[in-house]
């Protein structure tokens, strides 16, 4: 038979008095909860631990002593255990786990980080990037504290907040003859060979955009990150469809590359934040309030190539 925390709480109380009816005063219970309390531990142990007495209250015997003890000392590990729970949750401190789909993320999530975590060492970051699926998996499993991700999948259990929806934009080498437009059209777009993001989500996503607008398109190219499309393209293999850009016109090999608006109605990708919203840690809390803050301004700091 199990033994409840309230019993032996109940138990080592009226022990400590000698008396129920003092135990149940300071527990602010009724008397008979404290009786029957020691009736359970006694049934438990298949034990009498202490001896009733009518005018002088109750008197344990070595064994009730000894079962009073081991109680105390359990009870008082799992006030410790709370505590500690409590000042975790509360602290600014301890190991903060992000997985992240979001291939620009390098570019805003170090100023983010900045703005809020404390310059004395007592947080320790793990950053890490992921596919869609495998980020929400993280989250559910317990692998990360938050994630970002595109929630165009998001799972039912997933509790998450959109920072930003992101129109797609065209990538074109700096000295493209379309860069010195204000904006392209989808049309002139799919005459210039592509450069495919080949991520999920982000795959079908632009195979539909083309669907939609234009299906005879020549594929230069197909790489599975952002920096590689970006260096394809200021290479002059092509030009490509984006949804965030970094706050530099430089690819990785040097060359200049130029994001232009697309003026075509076209469905934007969201960038959600995904936590615990129930009972997040205050270190968490924090990152996601600086994630909100980021976004809400207006600026380059946004990632965004936005029409006129």
């Amino acid at each position: 038979m199990a033994i409840s925390l309230r019993a032996m709480e109940y138990f080592t109380t009226a022990l400590r008095h000698e008396n129920i009816a003092k135990a149940a005063a300071e527990l602010n219970i009724a008397a008979s909860a404290v009786s029957a309390a020691i009736d359970q531990v006694e049934t438990a142990f298949d034990l009498t631990l202490i001896t009733r007495q009518r005018s002088r209250g109750i008197q344990a015997n070595a064994s009730g002593r000894l079962v009073a003890q081991k109680f105390e000392r359990l009870l008082e590990d799992y006030r410790s255990v709370l505590s500690e729970g409590a000042d975790l949750k509360a602290a600014l401190s301890g190991t903060l786990r992000v997985g992240y789909y979001a291939p620009i993320a390098p570019a805003f999530l170090p100023s983010i980080l900045s703005s809020f975590v404390p310059a004395d060492g007592k947080v320790l970051l793990h950053l890490e990037e992921c596919d869609n699926d495998s980020a929400q998996d993280g989250l559910m499993k317990g692998t990360y504290d938050v994630i970002l991700f595109v929630s165009e999948d998001v799972r039912p259990t997933i509790d998450f907040d959109v920072l930003i929806e992101a129109p797609a934009y065209c990538l074109l080498p700096g000295s493209h003859p379309l860069a010195a437009q204000s904006s392209v059209t989808m049309a002139q777009i799919a005459m210039q060979p592509l450069v495919v993001l080949n991520r999920p989500v982000a795959a079908d996503y632009y195979q539909g955009l083309f669907d939609t607008h234009s299906k005879d398109v020549t594929i230069a190219a197909y790489a599975n990150s952002t920096e590689m499309v970006r260096s394809l393209v200021g290479a002059g293999h092509g030009c490509a469809v984006l949804n965030m850009q970094p706050l530099t016109s430089l690819s990785y090999c040097g060359a200049e590359v130029v994001g232009l608006p697309i003026s075509d109605p076209l469905p934007a990708l969201t960038l959600s934040i995904g936590y615990d919203k129930s009972r997040p840690r205050r270190l968490v809390q924090h990152f996601v309030d600086a994630c909100r803050a980021h976004f809400a301004q207006a600026g380059p700091q946004r990632c965004l190539v936005e029409g006129p």
